[in-house]
C-alpha cells in the first residue's frame, strides 16, 4: 500500500510551474543588469566630476591623475561594495532563515558589535592605525561573538528565540563598551568616526584581497544550506521528516552567517539595512525558496549598497555622505512601508 508523503513534504519537494521558473530566473538575469549599471555608475560617478571620455581614459589609458581617481579610488570601492553587499545579503539572508524571523539581521545575532568592539580595541589599546591591521581584529571579535551566541542560544539544542535573545544581550553590552572607550579616548573616537557609521571610502586592494577568501567561502556554505533551512523554515518536526539535521544546519548557518557579515564589516564598518531589507524585499516576489532568495540578495543587495554609496557622493560634494548614513536614511522609511503592507509583513 502506498503511503502518501506530508502534505509539508510535498510542497517542498514539488518543483514550481514552469511560468514561475522562467519568471524568476528572468528577474534574476534583470538583477544582474541593474547591479552592473550601478557598478557601472559607481565607477563614472563621484565627489569629483568627471566626463565619462576622462572615467574611459583613466580605466583603460591613463595611469596619470584620471587613472588615480578612476581605478585606485572608484574601482576599488566599487569592488569592495560588490564584495560586501553580496555579503550583507547572504547573511541578512540565512539569519532570516535560521531564525525563522523576516526582520532579522547581521546585528541580531551580535555581528556587527562583536566586530565594532574587537576594532575599537584593537586601535585604543594595541596602536593599530591602518585597516589593514584592524581587518583581522574586526574579524576575530565578529567571530568570537558568533560562537559566543551558539554557546549561549543553547549549542545542539539553539532554537531561534533563544539565538535572538542572546545576540541582542550581547549587542547591548559590547556598544555600551564601544562608546565608553570612544567617549574617554579623544584619539579613538577621531579615527573610527568614518568605520562605526559605515565607508567604503578606505577601500584597497589590500583589503579587498584580504577579506576575499573569508568572503568567497561564506558565500558557498550560504548557497550549500539553501535546501536544508528551507526545511527548517517549514518546523523542526517537518524539518526532520525532511531528512534535514537541525543542529549540524543551525551551526553551519551561523558559522556562514559570521563570516560573511564578520568580513564586511571589517572592511567597510556596520552597515544597516541592506541585510535587513533586501532579503525581505527579495522574498515578497520569490517566495519562500531560499534556492531563490539567496541568488537575488547576492544580485541586489551590492545594487542597494553602491546605489546608496553613489547618493552620498553626489549631494555632499565636494566631500562626501558615509554609505552607512545613506542606507539608514533610505532603508528606515522604505522598511517601515514595507513592513506596513500585510502582504510582506505575513511572509
Amino acid at each position: 500500500m502506498l503511503v502518501d508523503s506530508p502534505p509539508e513534504q510535498r510542497a517542498e519537494t514539488a518543483p514550481a510551474p514552469p511560468t514561475r521558473q522562467a519568471a524568476r530566473a528572468l528577474g534574476l538575469l534583470l538583477s544582474v543588469a541593474i547591479m552592473v549599471l550601478v557598478a557601472v555608475a559607481s565607477i563614472a560617478i563621484g565627489a569629483k566630476a568627471l566626463s565619462l571620455d576622462q572615467v574611459w581614459h583613466g580605466l583603460f589609458h591613463d595611469r596619470g591623475t584620471y587613472g588615480d581617481v578612476v581605478v585606485d579610488e572608484r574601482l576599488s570601492r566599487t569592488l569592495l561594495g560588490l564584495l560586501a553587499g553580496a555579503a550583507l545579503g547572504l547573511a541578512g539572508a540565512v539569519l532570516q532563515a535560521l531564525t525563522r524571523n523576516p526582520l532579522a539581521d547581521p546585528g541580531l545575532l551580535g555581528i556587527n558589535a562583536g566586530a565594532s568592539a574587537a576594532v575599537v580595541t584593537a586601535v585604543t589599546y594595541f596602536g593599530v592605525t591602518s585597516l589593514t591591521g584592524y581587518v583581522w581584529f574586526a574579524f576575530l571579535g565578529a567571530a568570537a561573538v558568533g560562537a559566543l551566541v551558539w554557546f549561549l542560544g543553547g549549542s545542539r539544542g539553539a532554537t531561534p528565540v533563544r539565538l535572538a535573545l542572546a545576540g541582542t544581550a550581547i549587542s547591548a553590552a559590547l556598544y555600551g563598551y564601544l562608546q565608553a572607550v570612544m567617549i574617554m579616548d579623544d584619539a579613538a573616537l577621531g579615527k573610527m568616526r568614518f568605520w562605526t557609521v559605515g565607508s567604503l571610502a578606505s577601500a584597497t586592494d589590500s583589503t579587498i584581497w584580504q577579506v576575499l577568501p573569508f568572503l568567497a567561502a561564506g558565500a558557498v556554505l550560504a548557497l550549500v544550506l539553501a535546501r536544508p533551512l528551507n526545511a527548517m523554515e517549514m518546523g523542526d518536526d517537518t524539518a526532520r521528516a525532511l531528512g534535514a539535521h537541525l543542529g549540524r544546519t543551525r551551526a553551519l548557518a551561523m558559522l556562514a552567517a559570521t563570516v560573511l557579515c564578520g568580513a564586511a564589516t571589517a572592511a567597510c564598518g556596520p552597515i544597516m539595512f541592506v541585510g535587513l531589507m533586501v532579503p525581505h524585499v527579495v522574498r515578497s516576489f520569490t517566495g519562500p525558496d531560499l534556492r531563490w532568495i539567496l541568488p537575488y540578495a547576492t544580485v541586489l543587495s551590492p545594487a542597494l549598497l553602491l546605489g546608496a554609496d553613489v547618493i552620498g557622493r553626489v549631494v555632499a560634494r565636494p566631500s562626501e555622505l558615509q554609505v552607512g548614513i545613506v542606507t539608514a536614511l533610505i532603508g528606515g522609511p522604505v522598511f517601515i512601508f514595507l513592513v506596513r503592507r500585510r502582504r510582506t509583513a505575513q511572509l
